[in-house]
């Protein structure tokens, strides 16, 4: 029936051809070859099923071997909750009891501080920030000198005593002493990068806006063969973890990987014999 219409020429059939090229994704009607009866009718019966929710088999996504399980076996792994990260992380630098706005510039400031740097000297340098009262004007306040006695012994203190300075200046004049809530605008401050971004995004903001990698869940994820193919750098991550892996994982994965990493997949000797995932790991040293 939908052949016969089309092919009697009216101007709801061309409406109709319009649509399901659009759909199907395509050509338009003009350029539908009418050589022969045949072909069109069989391109006619096609278009008329795509118009109704019919459309092409896609091709499966692609996806790791095993992450599922892989996943199960971490989580197991991590349910104590014991890592450095779950007791000294950046969301347990900032003062909970503080006005949304200072609780917001200290997650981006213990973000700073985290960068190579283990999670027990940033917990420790946050908390004698936080002593001295830590908000935008008493950074500002602070001369480079007292900031970088406190903040010692984090990585890169000397840069980090530059950068927080300058970052705390553009909050002022520019956010009212607030912290942006875009990754865009984060990424543009001085010392803060991707991954600082999409933490603080997911921790000051409560907004999942892309995976948070770091050192452990680059390490971790290329170990797992998480990524189609090796990636050199935390950003190429990123980008390949967000093309297969389900977005309401993403806020997880960093806190489970990290805690992973500090535990069980070191940098150096991996303990492999004490991971669930040994018989499924590509990396595993048996």
């Amino acid at each position: 029936m939908c052949a016969a219409g089309a092919a009697g020429g009216g101007r709801t059939a061309a409406r109709r051809l319009g649509r399901a090229g659009e759909t199907a994704g395509g050509s338009q009607p003009g350029s539908i070859p009418r050589r022969s009866r045949r072909r069109r009718s069989v391109t006619i019966a096609y278009e008329c099923g795509a118009e109704q929710g019919m459309s092409e088999p896609q091709r499966p996504r692609w996806e790791p071997k095993d992450w599922r399980q892989q996943l199960e076996h971490i989580r197991e792994m991590r349910k104590n909750r014991d890592a450095p990260v779950d007791a000294m992380g950046v969301q347990k630098c900032y003062d909970s009891n503080a006005p949304p706005q200072v609780m917001r510039y200290q997650v981006l400031l213990s973000l700073m501080l985290s960068s190579q740097t283990k999670d027990q000297v940033t917990w420790a340098a946050m908390l004698r920030l936080r002593q001295r009262g830590l908000t935008v004007d008493s950074v500002l306040q602070m001369d480079d000198a007292t900031l970088g006695q406190i903040i010692y012994p984090v990585g890169f203190w000397r840069n980090k005593v530059k950068y927080i300075k300058q970052t705390t200046a553009i909050l002022k004049q520019k956010y009212g002493g607030d912290i942006p809530r875009t990754v865009e605008e984060l990424v543009q401050l001085p010392g803060v990068g991707p991954k600082m971004a999409y933490l603080a995004m997911n921790i000051a903001w409560d907004s999942v806006s892309g995976i948070a990698v770091d050192t452990h869940v680059h390490r971790i994820t290329n170990r797992l063969k998480w990524v189609k193919k090796e990636t050199k750098y935390p950003e190429e991550t990123r980008v390949a973890l967000e093309e297969w892996l389900p977005r309401d994982l993403w806020r997880e994965i960093n806190w489970l990987l990290v805690g992973f990493g500090q535990q069980t997949c070191l940098p150096v000797n991996p303990r492999c014999r004490e991971c669930l995932n040994q018989d499924i790991c590509p990396a595993a040293k048996r």
